[in-house]
């Protein structure tokens, strides 16, 4: 094979090196970001390690998240023998250095195809902050991104075969992304609108795929809502109806993608017209492509992914609450988003006569670096153009270690020190409730339990009622969702055992054990 066929696919190898290597660097100091979620996972796969069953830290059965991710965790415990947390970076650094394998194994497929463009694309997949901030935290969006890039995969050989195990291996894709997250019925509903959109086959062989395409993906995702409803008699856990309208999530979505281009809040005024703008574009390439033919090019199915993704987000915040829509929440689409917005300049160079061929590129090429440039040298996620970029990053968290409870504010903390090496101190068979019990197993192993939200009242009445239990309180922990230590000691006399304060030169984490004892 000549060495130039070698070094055409050579970027396969360094990116994934590089995308390793990232990951390495930034869990250096204090090891993997760990946040309430990570614990919630981690302590599941402990939980099936130990027992068999799929139980967190707080005694109950995990259904505020799907199965898989922890399921995922436990095999890495299973094989190595090491805790999913020390593992995370070797965990995280392989996922991402995945994804750009991937990600470069998709671009390389584009017709036409280009390996400028190909390089441009992979380097600002690697240096993305959205990316870089899932893959150095236990969060489940880490196998959720590979699985997507592995779904548009398996589309691609469905659309170009045809074959019955293509189609049950593309179901079987988007059944397992489904129990990973449970936004990954956004997979599903991706594969159904293809299906929908291919010419290829006659009409009744299609309408046999898609209902087989439709009990195969979904399969997984029913298992795991009938074990939900079976073990806590809920769905997908405790969910409360969106308080934030449809428009205003038009707008926060929005807002992320100024933050993407590395805009200042100065733009978020347009972040309603932005992203109206974009899924107006979204919806003209998938009617373009469905004219031309093109369902089922690479191209088209990172748009669709892109188009189903993303309404499936704003939708869904505007019925069910959680998390308001951010950087996190949209990073499963950084990629596809990407591609989305850039794979027509390929045709566009191509299309190009001689004489402004390499003006056209060079352009395209500087517009591209630029955002490169923006997106590698911005301090923080919704900073305005920044020259000191992801070097600031670095600096900041090898020095103190990535945001959650693995940097020094915890690990320096009095409060934190004393929490560690508190064997015993709470009574056998005496409740102990916290106002962030996932902080409290992490740094204890003492399964607690959370204080009642103030939505339900059913919860907050039970707890009230206990005659003897012990409350560890966090200042810093201020979750506006919780009853508070003011409402309870209104209604409770607590008996403070003891008190802690925060220091200004290491750790800033403070706060109280108390103990209620019928009085």
């Amino acid at each position: 094979m000549p060495i130039s066929r070698y070094f055409k696919y050579i970027d396969l190898l360094i990116f994934p090196i590089a995308a390793f290597y990232l990951v390495y660097l930034f869990t250096s100091y204090s090891g993997i970001g760990v946040s309430p979620d990570s614990i919630m996972y981690t302590s599941a796969a402990r939980s099936l390690h130990a027992t068999g069953s799929l139980t967190t830290f707080n005694n109950t059965p995990i259904t505020d998240f799907p199965v898989f991710y922890p399921f995922f965790l436990w095999i890495e415990l299973v094989i190595t023998g090491i805790d999913p947390i020390k593992a995370g970076p070797f965990l995280d650094g392989l996922l991402f250095a995945t994804t750009l394998f991937l990600s470069g194994w998709i671009i390389e497929r584009f017709r036409p195809n280009s390996w400028l463009y190909k390089w441009l694309m992979l380097t600002a997949i690697v240096l993305s902050p959205a990316l870089l901030q899932v893959y150095t935290y236990l969060w489940s969006e880490t196998l959720f991104i590979t699985i997507i890039l592995f779904f548009i995969i398996a589309c691609r050989q469905y659309f170009t075969r045809h074959t019955f195990t293509s189609l049950l291996i593309l179901a079987f894709v988007a059944a397992l992304s489904s129990i990973t997250r449970y936004a990954g019925v956004t997979l599903i509903g991706t594969g159904g609108l293809l299906l929908l959109m291919d010419r290829a086959l006659i009409l009744k062989k299609k309408v046999q795929h898609i209902i087989i395409y439709g009990i195969v993906a979904s399969s997984l995702l029913a298992l795991n809502l009938v074990r939900n409803i079976m073990v806590t008699g809920r769905l997908t856990g405790p969910r409360e109806a969106s308080f934030t309208p449809f428009i205003k999530n038009v707008y926060y979505f929005g807002t992320v993608m100024c933050d993407w281009l590395g805009f200042s809040a100065k733009a978020y005024p347009f972040a309603t017209l932005i992203t109206a703008l974009l899924f107006a574009a979204l919806i003209g390439m998938l009617v373009y492509n469905y004219l031309k033919k093109q369902v089922n090019s690479y191209e088209n199915l990172v748009v669709a992914f892109t188009f189903v993704y993303g309404a499936f987000i704003i939708i869904s915040s505007t019925f069910s609450r959680y998390e308001r829509i951010n950087s996190r929440l949209l990073s499963p689409l950084f990629i596809t988003l990407l591609l989305s917005c850039t794979w027509w300049a390929i045709t566009a160079v191509k299309k190009t006569g001689p004489k402004l061929k390499y003006v056209t590129t060079s352009f395209l090429v500087i517009i591209i670096l630029g955002f490169i440039y923006v997106e590698a040298f911005s301090t923080t996620m919704n900073s305005s153009n920044s020259i000191q970029g992801a070097l600031k990053r670095y600096e900041d968290e090898n020095e103190f270690g990535i945001p959650g409870y693995t940097d020094d504010s915890w690990n320096k903390s009095e409060f934190a020190t004393y929490l560690k090496k508190s064997n015993g101190l709470f009574k056998q068979g005496v409740p102990v409730y916290s106002d962030a019990n996932e902080a409290l197993y992490f740094l204890s192993g003492a399964k607690v339990k959370l204080l009642p939200h103030r939505y339900f009242n059913n919860d907050i009445q039970k707890f009230y009622q206990l005659k003897h239990y012990y409350l560890v309180w966090f200042n810093q922990m201020d979750n506006p969702e919780l009853i508070s230590l003011k409402d309870i000691i209104k209604v409770k006399n607590l008996k403070l055992l003891k008190k802690f304060t925060a220091s200004t030169d290491e750790g800033i984490i403070d706060g109280a054990i108390y103990e209620y004892n019928g009085e």
